[in-house]
């Protein structure tokens, strides 16, 4: 057991490091929009004119679903609480604390850097928003439950799952024009960077609590 927790915490620096440059480069990123002022940059307005062309009802109710099932109370209490619960009934509570902890680190700092940097969301949005456009917490919240179901659970079937679900939401997010794309870009980055870092103070209890289910399961 000793000599795996060494194991363990030998490569909790480097997760560490990982999960701190995705949030870096997701600060960088809004530094360099804030730099700009409000001009967007020539991908986002070219994307945003793409979707404008490209309406049609059955994307706009899955943008619409996606916007229900990513924010509100639904994306914030019952996605995190829920998930612990279901972790918690098939005995994992370090994985449930986790996964709540992780979730409450991305939000908050998406709200730390929707207040920095203030960005202006598109003209054309066609759902109600909170203050600021950069990052999309949507999308953040998308990537820190990709992100942390891949890391409680590491299988390729769940980090496709998982990949699909950004991507899903990201698109959602400019299709409904509540973002730019940056902005889903920047909320990627800032909620897979919350997840890993997070990982990093979890992992010896998370991999002392798997350790038992590995050797039945082998």
């Amino acid at each position: 057991m000793a000599e795996t927790d060494r194991r363990i915490a030998a490569s909790v620096t480097a997760v560490l490091l990982v999960g701190g440059a995705l949030v870096l480069l997701s600060c960088l990123l809004g530094w360099w929009i804030l730099s700009r002022g409000e001009e967007a940059f020539d991908l986002d307005l070219w994307w945003n004119s793409a979707l404008v062309e490209l309406r049609v009802p059955p994307l706009l109710w899955i943008s619409h679903a996606m916007d229900w099932l990513g924010g509100g109370w639904f994306g914030v209490l019952v996605v995190p609480i829920g998930g612990a619960v279901a972790l918690i009934l098939i005995r994992r509570p370090w994985a449930a604390a986790y996964f709540l902890a992780a979730e409450a680190v991305s939000a908050a700092g998406v709200q730390a850097l929707k207040h920095l940097f203030g960005r202006v969301r598109p003209d054309e949005i066609l759902v109600i928003a909170d203050y600021g456009s950069f990052p999309s917490g949507h999308v953040a919240n998308a990537a820190t439950l990709a992100v942390a179901a891949f890391i409680i659970f590491p299988r390729v079937w769940v980090a496709v799952v998982g990949a699909g679900w950004v991507l899903l939401m990201a698109f959602s997010r400019t299709y409904v024009h509540a973002h730019w794309l940056s902005d889903t870009i920047g909320g990627a980055l800032l909620g897979a960077g919350a997840a890993v870092l997070v990982a990093g103070v979890f992992a010896v209890p998370m991999a002392r609590e798997r350790m038992p289910r590995e050797k039945v399961a082998g």
